[in-house]
Parts: structure tokens; C-alpha cells; sequence
């Protein structure tokens, strides 16, 4: 699975953009926020989410990893497949998505072309739940550089420990010493796990 791509921007509309890399051309489809932060810029990164299916293999580019982690987060949702999950993110920004969904805001949903009121209630009832836990680990590692916590967070984690666990440890070491690397923030870490 590709995570992203970075190239020469030689075409872009509201809805695609077509970057060059290594001499070939890979359109992408993209979302209106991203399509913002890319106006006017001549190269970019991207970050990627691909579909396969029997007849295409289809691109999707992202400027901002968050915007595509909620754009999967949709995707599982039953019904709402990658056209309806981009209009969904073209339409409102990342964090007033977000919101809408954590506090039950179905006629924002509705508002969105596309969306019904089933359909924002599923949305809501199947993502309410992973946004207010991803909320809320965001709030503890609010108070030194995420990079950094977000790495070693997920290098313990892909050892197999569990997560809160893992999170409370981290947060107490990010409290005790500022400026900590990635690498002694994991020793640490291992240590009192």
C-alpha cells in the first residue's frame, strides 16, 4: 500500500490533482480542503489512500494525515463509500466533522449533499465512539511535541502493549523531562511497562 507521494503539481482542480514523479503522472482525487492548502504551490506531498477494485485502481490524496484517517474512519461506515466520504470532508473542515459527530449534529450532516438523515445518524452512531477516543488521547498528549509522542506511542504499541497503558506511562515521562527523544522516551517507557 502506497502512503504518499510527492512530485510536481501539473494539474489541479477542486476535485483532482494530477502529480508528476519519476517521469509519470498519478492522478489523484482530492478533497476541497486539500485542494485549499494546494492552490498555490507548484510541488507537494500527499498522503494516500488507494482502492482497488475489479475495474480501476483509484488514488486519493490528503494533505493533512488526519483528513485521512477520518476519511477511512468514514469509509467504514456501511453505505458511505470514497466519492460520498470525500464530499463529506470537501464540505465541512476536519474538526467541525468531528464535532458534528461527537455531539450528535445530524442536521449538519443532512446539510451535506448526498447525506440523508439515516444516513448522518449511521454516521454518527458507528464513529461517534473511535472520534471521542481519538479526542481524548489527543488531549493527553497535549503538552509537548506530538511527533514525538505519537512515534513512541506507536512503537510500543506495534510491540504488542496495551494502549492505555502505554499512554499513561508516556504521559508521566512527558511530564518529568521536557525535550526528550524519541528513542529514550521508548527505553524509558519499556522500562515500567
Amino acid at each position: 500500500m502506497y502512503e504518499f507521494i510527492r512530485g510536481k503539481i501539473e494539474e489541479i482542480t477542486p476535485a483532482y490533482v494530477i502529480i508528476e514523479n519519476n517521469n509519470k503522472g498519478y492522478f489523484l482525487n482530492i478533497t476541497l480542503n486539500t485542494y485549499g492548502s494546494l492552490r498555490e504551490k507548484e510541488e507537494c506531498s500527499l498522503f494516500l489512500h488507494e482502492v482497488i477494485r475489479e475495474d480501476a485502481f483509484i488514488l486519493y490524496g490528503f494533505s493533512e494525515k488526519t483528513e485521512r484517517e477520518v476519511f477511512r474512519q468514514l469509509l467504514s461506515v456501511s453505505g458511505v463509500g470514497a466519492n460520498t466520504a470525500c464530499m463529506i470532508l470537501s464540505s465541512m473542515q476536519v474538526n467541525e466533522l468531528k464535532q458534528a459527530i461527537i455531539n450528535n449534529e445530524v442536521n449538519s450532516l443532512k446539510n451535506i449533499k448526498g447525506i440523508g438523515a439515516k444516513s448522518a445518524q449511521r454516521i454518527i452512531v458507528d464513529l461517534k465512539d473511535k472520534l471521542s477516543k481519538a479526542e481524548s488521547s489527543e488531549e493527553i498528549f497535549s503538552g509537548i511535541d506530538n511527533t514525538i509522542k505519537d512515534e513512541a506511542f506507536s512503537a510500543l504499541v506495534t510491540l504488542g502493549f496495551n494502549k492505555k497503558k502505554v499512554e499513561k506511562v508516556l504521559d508521566e515521562l512527558v511530564n518529568k523531562e521536557e525535550g526528550i527523544k524519541v528513542e529514550e522516551l521508548v527505553k524509558k517507557a519499556l522500562a515500567k511497562l
